[in-house]
């Protein structure tokens, strides 16, 4: 019986050394990576949020992806307007809150980071269910994560209500007085008193679908530097919280 011959090796390629051999990998940081923004001003930055200190009210804003009918739709803000009543907790409140066509700007309180974090997640949640009820829909209804701005001063905190509430000059051509679709009926800071109905249903007999302020600056704070005109044009020269850092 023959032997069985050897079996020949296979020489290595000439001048090649194990440095020369580029493994295909996968993951890591590269360029173009990443899930990508659906709105047209999906900008905010996915990094971990700022410690947030109690004492001051937060400005918060939900912006839509493109193609969603007006959020100032008379069905869809008054299911809008019942959701926010029910988003307030004892750790979260909302203060104050404007709905326009395609993004909704909030006033809110919080007691510590996790609980702003859990309370405008779970807002952000409970909106875009109402939102995709009311409108028959599925799928994304928010461009983007929340943007957080913190309100440190009673001017700040001023200039944030005035951009809340009054938002509807920014938008709406020839809008004046008091916008329906957003919380000025509940608020008490109007250097003239607002009447008892307005458009969408709002009227005295109607539960406030916002929380009192508990901090100073919420409550008294921002009193110090004047009531606020229901013609008075929104205007936001605020420092962010990261450049005080």
């Amino acid at each position: 019986m023959e032997s069985a011959q050897p079996r020949a090796r296979r020489r290595p390629a000439k001048n090649v050394t194990q440095r020369d051999l580029r493994l295909r990998t996968w993951g890591g940081r590269r360029a173009g990576a990443g899930r990508k923004p659906a709105g047209p001003r999906a900008n905010t930055p996915h990094s971990s949020r700022p410690v947030h200190a109690w004492r001051h009210p937060v400005h918060l804003t939900l912006r839509a992806v493109r193609g969603l009918p007006s959020l100032r739709k008379r069905t869809v803000f008054g299911q809008i307007r019942r959701a926010l009543a029910r988003c307030s907790s004892e750790r979260f409140r909302v203060l104050h809150f404007s709905v326009q066509d395609d993004h909704i700007h909030l006033l809110v309180e919080a007691d510590d980071k996790m609980a702003l974090s859990c309370g405008a997640t779970g807002l952000a949640i409970r909106l875009a269910r109402t939102i995709n009820r009311v409108l028959d829909r599925a799928g994304r209804v928010w461009g983007d994560r929340y943007h957080a701005r913190a309100l440190f001063t009673p001017r700040e905190v001023r200039h944030g209500l005035v951009y809340v509430l009054t938002n509807w000059l920014k938008h709406v051509s020839g809008a004046r007085g008091l916008d329906a679709c957003a919380s000025g009926f509940w608020f008490d800071g109007w250097r003239r008193g607002v009447p008892s109905t307005t458009a969408h249903g709002w009227n005295a007999n109607d539960g406030s679908p916002v929380a009192s302020p508990l901090t100073w600056l919420g409550a008294v704070g921002w009193r110090r530097h004047g009531l606020i005109g229901l013609n008075e044009r929104p205007k936001f020269g605020l420092t962010s919280a990261a450049s005080r850092k």
